[in-house]
């Protein structure tokens, strides 16, 4: 039992990773399982070798680089929110054991990609924010916390895995509230224009 709550907290906090960065939360769970510190559902052994490491490594480095280029980064927001989805649902997938499959999918595509994909939405929100506040000057220093928080949040994941899914829970009750503030101010824009 202990085995299957360590696979569900693991692939949420890996989940969430992916909705800030695609392929750093698959490249840490891959370094991970090479390194045997994590099982991988049996499925999925492939993505604990040497070939998906590297392979992973230099998604990893172009898409990092990528978010660092004017424009491109804005273009990889129009496609991150399904990526991210994709990426929590597979890593969400990847992690769980050999369980049930329905439950399995069932799993992975709820808590692993709708996490994924709500954080994704706030952080291409946040760029695009960032893009007509700033001009774009600011969207290095959002892309760096980005991929801070998706290290920080797949290392978390992998060493302790219940922490990582209390981050998750207040990540996500804080975006709830965001948005709340976000629809509220709008509906007194929309009543103050009438």
């Amino acid at each position: 039992m202990f085995e299957i709550i360590f696979s569900i907290c693991l692939g949420i906090g890996l989940a969430a990773s992916a909705g800030f960065r695609v392929f750093i939360p698959l490249l840490c769970a891959s370094l991970a399982a090479y390194f045997n510190v994590i099982p991988l559902n049996e499925s999925w052994q492939w993505a604990g070798s040497l070939t998906a490491v590297i392979v992973l490594g230099v998604a990893a480095v172009v898409e990092l680089l990528a978010y660092y280029i004017p424009y491109v980064d804005n273009l990889l927001d129009t496609i991150s929110v399904p990526l991210a989805a994709i990426a929590g649902t597979a890593v969400m997938v990847s992690v769980m054991g050999d369980m049930n499959p329905v439950f399995t999918w069932t799993m992975a595509i709820i808590a692993g990609g709708g996490t994924a994909a709500a954080i994704s939405t706030t952080t291409s929100g946040a760029r695009a924010m960032s893009t007509s506040t700033t001009g774009g000057f600011a969207n290095p220093i959002v892309s760096t916390a980005e991929a801070g928080f998706s290290g920080m949040l797949s290392l978390v994941s992998i060493a302790f895995a219940p922490l990582a899914v209390v981050i998750v829970f207040f990540l996500l009750v804080g975006i709830r509230k965001l948005y709340k503030r976000i629809f509220n101010k709008k509906k007194q824009e929309v009543v103050i224009n009438r």
